[in-house]
C-alpha cells in the first residue's frame, strides 16, 4: 500500500511540473529543439506543413497556446504553429540588422572588441542588463547591444 500512494503521489507531482510549464507568460522566447522542425498552419497535424526549418536552436517566439501546440513567429515574421514537443526554453538569439555587429568584453562600445558578428549569426543567450545581453557565438563569450539580436525583449534587461 505504501507503495501505490509513492506512486500515485509520485504521479501526481509530474502533473503539478507539467501544468506549470504551460502557465508561463506570452509572448516568450524559446528556441527549436531539433534539426527539422515543421511549421503547420494550424494547431494539428491535419494541418498543411506550411515551412520546415532547418536549423537547430533558431531562437522562435510563443505568441499563442492551444493544447500541445505553441503558435510561433520568427525573425521575418513568419507565423505558424509547432508541436511543443518540438520546442527547447534554451534561449538564443540571432544577430540582425545589415552590416556586422560588434560582441565586447564588457557592455558598453567603450569595452574591447572580442568577435564581429554577421546578420542572422545565432548564438547562446547567457544573461542581460539594460541594453546589453552577453552571448556566446561560436565558442566566444561577449556582450552585444540589445538592438543588435532578435530572441531578447527590453525587460530582459530590467533589474539584472
Amino acid at each position: 500500500m505504501t507503495i501505490l500512494i509513492a506512486l500515485i503521489m509520485a504521479l501526481s507531482g509530474a502533473g503539478v511540473t507539467a501544468s506549470a510549464q504551460e502557465n508561463l507568460p506570452l509572448p516568450r522566447f524559446v528556441s527549436l529543439k531539433a534539426d527539422e522542425v515543421n511549421m503547420r498552419a494550424g494547431p494539428g497535424e491535419s494541418y498543411p506543413v506550411e515551412w520546415v526549418y532547418t536549423r537547430k536552436g533558431l531562437p522562435v517566439e510563443i505568441i499563442k497556446e492551444y493544447d500541445q501546440w505553441r503558435e510561433v513567429r520568427d525573425i521575418d515574421g513568419t507565423k505558424g504553429w509547432v508541436h511543443r514537443v518540438m520546442l527547447s526554453s534554451l534561449r538564443t538569439v540571432q544577430v540582425t540588422g545589415a552590416t556586422q555587429r560588434t560582441g565586447y568584453d564588457k557592455p558598453s562600445v567603450d569595452g574591447r572588441p572580442v568577435f564581429r558578428a554577421e546578420p542572422g549569426v545565432q548564438g547562446t543567450l547567457l544573461s542581460c542588463e539594460p541594453g546589453w545581453c552577453r552571448v556566446e557565438l561560436s565558442g566566444v563569450k561577449g556582450w552585444m547591444a540589445m538592438d543588435d539580436l532578435w530572441g531578447v525583449y527590453p525587460e530582459d534587461g530590467a533589474g539584472s
